[in-house]
């Protein structure tokens, strides 16, 4: 018998269901101790968020054995985490991954599944998500006998769970496409979305990651078109902070790229941060200020001044400001390095050290008596750990900023790297006035390397050990890196001989980077094209909408101009090709067979069909190939350097193709535009064809469906 809904009773009542705000403990990699996630309901509890998703993706029981019960001993820790949660005000959501081998159609199964959260809900926790994320979307037989779609099967299971558990007020479903990024071929297109909001119990909350896995802007008009698709808010599952993807990183930024107007059109945010549980105290500290931001207690920490100018990049919000933001968690942070966490750890001021014993003698046994060893007039001075500092931790917050930027001293560190390097010529015997702006530039870039030397060195006496050892790691390599580049700057200004760190043939494994990952990656012909510094990642949102003919314009504006800028040959001479008709307006895509991809600026790629192309072929004296009925062609404006969004179109414009009735496709290249005939290669399923009547110059490729 199903029990008391609590969401219905919530609705009867008329009470307003709280803002969600909170941590998701979903990252890959060694969760956290129940000692830290204790920790963490307290410190939530203090900042006013309300939220703890139980998530961890290394929780045997909680996805790959999720049919398993909890043994006693288990149940025991699961208990006291979730009153541990109750007794600090934040709401325990258990979640469970069946999707990796559920099979939704049998019956025994989803009894299974239901067994299980009827073993949690026996503990005590009283609100629960279902994901599918990262999982194979094709079904198995029996499933695709059962339901019409993957995302048919999933909600008809996730209905029956919530309706089971008595529609718990708080119960998240995680759709497998759960960003702008995985959804074909566009959100509001997205057959799989609009199942899942027709047919989703309303009670039912989806979380969203936005416009791609870590997004780097969530808009306000992304998420009123996902919550129009999805016919409910989403809660954001939000990776800005996550590191689980590469163990070379880790972000201790302040949250931000999503403006506070968000709020009131989402019914939660969740932040899924840093494998490492302490360095995560900015992230979760700077989204409760975040939370708390508009209109005071939202579901965040405190009322906080945030309006004024700001220098971040951010000052268009009037409610929140990233960097002061971050100023008040870092201020906060500094009390807890401050404080000694381990019998026996440094003290936070100098700490006694004892006389150097000479090796032929036992060490001296001390006691609380002896004296302080003062050094002589000739000895070496006593070590001092000088306390850490606030702008110690500001340092290191720029060094170990955010996915899609490095904070400003970081950035300054390498433009100031970069011109000295490519302004090394100006080094010479005699004295002008590049040379005396090269010399000063380079003693700057010495201050700042001095000061990472700093922070390493009281970071590292700092008494609260637990928080150094999850940095240490990372502040360490920094700190190796930091190092040869000051070497090398002062080699380049004569300051030293050549750094046998730096100029070698043979450097030692720590001069380098990356192990076996970076001997692959620099193998490949697109390594540091993700540069932060150097490239910047193209981070536009983009989105891919069905072709209009109103579109008829900009597609002949990008045509001619990648033909003038690709092929560099007079229009008149360039062999003439049956989709120059398409993209030129002469012939018009087949219907359901046109697609444009828009970004901020306007109209900058399109990819067009044709299902039948013997008219056009036999207008243009070509012999077609009996598996290549039909004619696609796509290009794009040179501002997008981003190849996801190009495969993204392709992929979706032979999937409509397909769907019309076509068994295969072909696309003509000029042999001089090498930018898609790299394209077409890379994706894999094209390969080229021999097909009669060809144009000299011209190569045509082509893929079955």
């Amino acid at each position: 018998m199903p029990k008391p809904s609590a969401s219905k009773a919530a609705a009867e009542t008329g009470k307003t269901r709280r803002f969600i705000s909170g941590v998701v403990e979903g990252f890959y990699g060694r969760p956290w101790t129940m000692e830290q996630r204790t920790e963490l309901f307290q410190r939530e509890q203090k900042w006013g968020l309300n939220t703890y998703l139980y998530a961890p993706k290394d929780d045997y029981k909680h996805r790959m054995y999720w049919r398993d019960l909890y043994s006693p001993e288990e149940a025991e820790k699961l208990v006291a985490l979730i009153t541990a949660a109750k007794k600090n005000g934040v709401d325990f959501i258990y979640a469970i991954s069946p999707g990796l081998d559920i099979t939704f159609s049998n019956p025994k199964e989803v009894a299974t599944l239901k067994r299980k959260l009827d073993q949690v809900s026996g503990f005590g926790c009283s609100s629960f998500s279902l994901l599918f994320d990262d999982i194979e979307t094709e079904m198995c037989p029996a499933d695709k006998q059962a339901f019409s779609s993957f995302a048919h099967a999933q909600v008809a299971v996730t209905n029956e769970v919530f309706t089971h558990l008595g529609q718990p007020d708080t119960f998240l479903f995680c759709p497998t496409d759960y960003c702008a990024a995985f959804c074909t071929p566009t959100v509001s297109q997205s057959a799989y979305l609009h199942t899942v909001g027709e047919n989703l119990l309303p009670g039912i909350d989806v979380l969203w990651t936005g416009p791609k896995v870590v997004s780097h802007h969530i808009t306000v008009e992304s998420i009123v078109e996902v919550s129009s698709v999805l016919k409910r808010a989403p809660v954001i599952w939000d990776n800005i902070h996550a590191n689980d993807y590469d163990p070379q990183r880790i972000f201790m930024g302040p949250y931000k790229d999503r403006p506070t107007d968000l709020i009131p059109k989402l019914r939660g945010v969740l932040t899924n941060p840093n494998c490492e549980y302490y360095p995560n105290f900015v992230a979760i500290h700077t989204l409760a200020t975040w939370c708390g931001s508009k209109g005071g207690r939202v579901g965040g920490q405190r009322d906080v001044e945030m309006t004024g100018d700001d220098d971040d990049g951010a000052g268009s919000d009037p409610c929140y400001s990233p960097k002061r933001a971050l100023t008040l968690a870092l201020t906060d942070w500094l009390q807890e390095f401050l404080s000694t966490d381990q019998p026996g750890g440094p003290r936070p001021l100098n700490p006694t050290h004892l006389k150097k014993e000479s090796s032929d003698e036992e060490p001296m046994q001390t006691d609380v008596g002896d004296p302080v060893y003062v050094p002589g007039s000739g000895d070496n001075p006593l070590f001092t750990a000088e306390p850490l500092t606030l702008d110690d931790l500001q340092l290191l917050s720029e060094l170990f900023y955010l996915p899609y930027e490095h904070g400003s001293t970081a950035r300054t560190m390498l433009t100031e790297l970069d011109w000295l390097k490519a302004h090394r010529e100006a080094v010479g015997e005699a004295e002008t006035e590049m040379t005396a702006e090269w010399r000063s530039r380079a003693k700057c870039f010495d201050v700042m390397c001095v000061a990472v030397f700093t922070m390493f060195n009281r970071l590292s006496n700092a008494p609260n050990r637990s928080i150094l050892y999850d940095l240490y790691n990372y502040i360490c390599d920094i700190k190796s890196g930091v190092t040869l580049a000051r070497a090398y700057v002062k080699q380049l200004g004569g300051q030293s001989r050549p750094s046998a760190q730096v100029m070698t043939d043979d450097p030692e494994p720590w001069g380098f980077r990356g192990g076996l990952s970076g001997e692959f990656q620099r193998m490949l012909p697109c390594h540091g094209n993700r540069d932060l510094f150097r490239h910047p990642p193209m981070t536009s949102v983009y989105s891919i909408r069905p072709f209009c003919p109103e579109d008829k314009t900009e597609i002949q504006k990008i045509h001619m101009e990648m033909q003038r800028g690709e092929v560099k040959a007079p229009a008149a001479a360039l062999p003439a090709l049956i989709s120059d008709g398409l993209a030129g307006g002469q012939l018009s895509p087949s219907p359901n067979c046109g697609l444009v991809l828009e970004d901020e600026m306007g109209v900058c790629g399109y990819a067009l069909g044709l299902t039948d192309t013997t008219a056009a072929a036999l207008n243009n004296q070509r012999a077609l190939l009996a598996d290549f009925p039909s004619l696609v062609t796509m290009q794009l404006h040179p501002r997008v350097t981003d190849p996801a969004p190009a495969r993204r179109m392709i992929g979706s414009l032979l999937s409509l193709m397909k769907t019309s009735g076509s068994r295969g496709v072909f696309c003509e290249l000029r042999q001089g535009d090498r930018r898609m005939f790299d394209f077409y290669s890379k994706l894999g399923s094209f390969t080229t064809l021999k097909m009669a009547g060809l144009p000299q110059d011209v190569v045509t490729m082509g893929t079955r469906l």
